[in-house]
């Protein structure tokens, strides 16, 4: 793993080895040698730990999220300077100077609420829209949806597995492990209406059309009223928790399949770009890349402070969307647990498996009518830094 913080002290340790080396010397006086060694070994540490992005990438690069602030986008408000944040509650965005490893980069980073922020319109129509929008967090489901009249390219993705979960009451349904089981017992099954991955469920014959109910709307009333006689959408890493900890109606576990599991293996939060801005942004997504993913790394080892600015966001935005200091917590927790975030197939984060979206398109393609696409029309892997993962 390489990590900006443990590449400057390896640097600046060569420093010292390189002056202890010098004063032993018998060839030159320790006086002369040693200030040449400190110049060059510092200069090249103070290049690992500033990056310049102000050359090669927008003023501000803007990020279209599918959702409120949240822990899953830690890596996204990770990179923002949360001591010169500017939060607006009017549009639902969060702006800051944009750093590396805590370095300034030469350009700010705004980060835009989706869903119901944004009338629940997708992330890649928003990118059509705004040509404000420098990226996007664009699913794999999405842009296989999409790539007919606007075409998008992942290049990075800083979640590894899809949180979207099925869940239930597991006391009213002992008996259920999977979403396949609801079916035998019948259970209703709520769910946002535009989720692509229930046509699969439905082909798949997992679940049945007369259990659906594509009114869930992100809040928690319904599932509480009706006393876990029915079953709804969540995600692992926010739900679980909630139920159990923070809504006091409820406060008991439930039980759950990740829609990952079920055979529905999107990319869920990979940041895209449109395709016909690909080529005059190639430049600036070599370069933030690697600076994602190593967010996605400081983010998840030590997450407190772009959790406190995550809640100070949610907070001012003032919105049905709550969240506090213990959520976000506990869902790094289950993003490391459930393996939500983490390396690709080898030891890289933030990396694409080929393999694994050959066989997600062919379960998508049919679902979307949508036929000759390859992994390598929806994403690339040339601006990963392999050496970096957890």
């Amino acid at each position: 793993m390489r990590n900006i913080r443990l590449t400057q002290m390896a640097a600046f340790g060569a420093v010292a080895a390189m002056t202890v080396a010098a004063c032993g010397s018998d060839s030159a006086p320790a006086a002369e040698e040693a200030p040449v060694a400190t110049e060059s070994v510092a200069a090249e540490a103070e290049e690992v730990a500033s990056v310049d992005l102000a050359s090669v990438c927008p003023e501000t690069i803007t990020i279209q999220t599918d959702w409120f602030p949240e822990a899953e986008h830690g890596a996204l408000y990770q990179m923002i300077d949360s001591a010169n944040a500017t939060i607006d509650a009017d549009v639902k965005t969060v702006t800051g100077p944009l750093v590396a490893g805590g370095q300034a980069t030469g350009v700010n980073l705004q980060v835009r609420t989706g869903g119901p922020a944004v009338g629940f319109q997708q992330v890649v129509s928003l990118m059509a829209q705004d040509e404000a929008i420098t990226f996007g967090y664009v699913a794999t489901d999405e842009a296989i949806e999409n790539y007919a009249d606007n075409p998008t390219t992942a290049f990075v993705a800083p979640l590894e597995i899809n949180p979207q979960i099925i869940m239930w009451d597991p006391a009213t349904y002992p008996g259920v492990e999977t979403i396949a089981d609801l079916k035998a017992e019948g259970v209703t099954i709520r769910y946002f209406e535009t989720g692509a991955y229930m046509q699969f469920l439905l082909s798949d014959g997992q679940v049945e059309e007369s259990q659906l109910d594509g009114s869930y709307d992100g809040g928690p009333s319904v599932f509480i009223a009706e006393g876990g006689k029915i079953a709804q959408q969540g995600f692992a890493s926010a739900e679980p928790y909630n139920y159990e900890n923070v809504f006091a109606d409820w406060g008991k576990p439930v039980k759950f399949e990740l829609i990952h599991d079920a055979g529905w293996q999107t990319y869920a939060g990979p940041l895209a770009v449109l395709d016909s801005k690909k080529d005059e942004l190639a430049a600036c997504m070599a370069a933030f890349t690697p600076i994602v993913q190593q967010a996605t790394v400081d983010y998840i080892n030590d997450p407190a402070t772009t959790n406190t600015l995550i809640v100070k966001a949610v907070n001012e935005f003032n919105d049905f969307w709550t969240y506090d200091e213990a959520l976000g917590a506990a869902s790094v927790e289950l993003q490391k647990e459930l393996g939500l975030v983490g390396n690709g197939p080898d030891s890289t984060l933030g990396n694409f498996d080929e393999a694994r979206l050959e066989g997600f398109i062919a379960i998508a393609g049919p679902v979307f009518g949508t036929e000759g696409l390859t992994p390598a029309k929806l994403m690339t892997n040339e601006y990963i830094d392999e050496s970096i993962g957890l």
